[in-house]
């Protein structure tokens, strides 16, 4: 199990998951936050699509590992350069 932390709707949260925890379930298991929807599972309907940073990002896809990993890197290096980002995600495999 591995803690996160981060914002959802404007509210700081906090939940224990397992890293390979795809974005929805953490959203709609542990948050209860029911609006996110399961669809084809693949990333390709939309169905489970939220905002991450602004984005539109396919939830179902999105591991929160990768997030985590993600998360670590700009706590230690706000603006990371692509070749810094390439060789810190690397060792994720999740995605």
């Amino acid at each position: 199990m591995a803690a996160i932390a981060f914002t959802i709707n404007g509210k700081a949260v906090s939940v224990d998951v397992e890293p390979d925890t795809p974005l929805l379930w953490v959203i709609r298991e542990h948050l209860k936050l029911t609006g996110t929807k399961f669809g084809c599972g693949i990333a390709q309907c939309g169905a489970c699509t939220v905002h991450l940073d602004g984005e539109p990002t396919r939830s179902c896809s999105v591991q929160s590992g990768q997030i985590m990993q993600a998360a670590a890197l700009l706590q230690k290096n706000p603006r990371p350069t692509r070749d810094q980002i390439i060789a810190h995600m690397d060792g994720n495999i999740c995605r």
